[in-house]
């Protein structure tokens, strides 16, 4: 079973910045498609990014394009989310996962925009 585990959520400032991270157990962390998404007040779940192991493949959803930067370090099994310009509608639990439908996601961090 893949364990995923987020970390780095908090409370920020609108405009202000946060970095989250993802660490994947080391026998899952090759060949695959790895997902951000994230779950607002009241709402479901959104995804916001993918990402391959593997290749430079990388996607976003149009909510975050050019505000958050998704990567990875192969040699510690991690991804990482930069997200900059953050606003009070980023307010959401922030989770990493194996599947774009969040079956097989993290335990979540929580991201609260607010002045």
């Amino acid at each position: 079973q893949v364990q995923l585990v987020e970390s780095g959520g908090g409370l920020v400032q609108p405009g202000g910045s946060l970095t989250l991270s993802c660490a994947v157990s080391r026998f899952e962390f090759r060949s695959r498609w790895l997902y951000w998404l994230r779950q607002a007040p009241g709402k479901g779940l959104e995804w916001i990014s993918s990402l391959h192991t593997d290749i430079n493949a990388k996607y976003y959803a149009n909510s975050v394009r050019g505000r958050f930067t998704v990567s990875r370090d192969n040699a510690r099994y991690t991804m990482t989310l930069q997200m900059d310009n953050l606003q009070p509608n980023d307010t959401a639990i922030y989770y990493c996962s194996q599947d774009r439908e969040g079956t097989r996601k993290g335990q979540g961090t929580q991201v609260t925009v607010s002045s």
